[in-house]
């Protein structure tokens, strides 16, 4: 992951070899805490796996606090229906 931005408040992270499929889903669990401004993300190219990952805050977080809290809430979203999976085989 690298991160561009002059201001803490508002950070895009490069993510690499990742898609739509990570994109949407951390979109949706950062787009959840009330701190966030604004919250997207864009494949530069549909050839290359990169994605551009930006956060704005509302000025009371850095971008990077709630860029890690969608990521492990995304985890323990992800551990839950693995979980759950297991049980009902």
């Amino acid at each position: 992951v690298q991160a561009d931005g002059t201001d803490g408040n508002c950070v895009t992270f490069v993510l690499h070899d990742e898609d739509h499929t990570l994109g949407n889903s951390l979109r949706y669990m950062v787009m959840k805490n009330p701190d966030v401004e604004f919250c997207g993300y864009c494949i530069t190219h549909p050839s290359e796996s990169k994605i551009n990952f930006r956060i704005q805050t509302r000025g009371a977080i850095p971008a990077v606090e709630p860029f890690r809290k969608g990521l492990n809430d995304l985890m323990g979203v992800c551990q839950h229906v693995l979980n759950t999976f297991e049980v009902s085989l």
